[in-house]
Order: structure tokens, then C-alpha cells, then sequence
């Protein structure tokens, strides 16, 4: 694990020690990895909700019997593992 400083001012610096004193965390590092986790979260639910959105002005696509065989089809290809090249 790295090591990393940050500065803060403050009215923040008390803020984090606080959460840490109430015993929801037990240290300012646990503190500090949940933000970046619940961050982390946060911006896949938007590239989730823009790629929805986005696929909502789309034209609607028949599914059919054929299209599910192909995608089937094209799963399979993507998800074949490659053969390691010989040395």
C-alpha cells in the first residue's frame, strides 16, 4: 500500500477527525479510502446513467431469434482465451 499526504485546512482537518472519534472509522486512512471508494461509485453510476440515456435516443432493435444467436456468437469469440505466443 502507498502513502499518501494530503493538506487541509482546518474547519476539514476537524471534520475527518471528528468522524474517526465517533468510532465510525478507525482511522483517518479508513476514512479518507471510503471516500475515494463511495466517489469511485458514484461516477460508474453516471457512466452507467449516461450509456442508459444515451441508449434511450436510440432506435429500438427487433430481438430475435437470430439476434440472439448471434450475439451468443460474437460472446463466445470475445471471450476465447488466446494462446500464449511460443518463444
Amino acid at each position: 500500500m502507498q502513502t499518501m499526504n494530503i493538506s487541509l485546512p482546518d474547519p476539514l482537518k476537524l471534520y475527518v477527525e471528528e468522524q474517526v472519534n465517533r468510532g465510525d472509522y478507525s482511522s483517518v486512512s479508513e476514512y479518507v479510502r471510503e471516500l475515494v471508494r463511495a466517489d469511485q461509485k458514484r461516477k460508474a453510476r453516471e457512466g452507467l446513467e449516461d450509456v442508459l440515456l444515451e441508449a434511450l435516443k436510440t432506435e429500438p432493435e427487433a430481438v430475435t431469434p437470430e439476434w440472439w444467436a448471434e450475439l451468443r456468437r460474437n460472446v463466445r469469440r470475445a471471450g476465447k482465451p488466446t494462446k500464449p505466443a511460443r518463444q
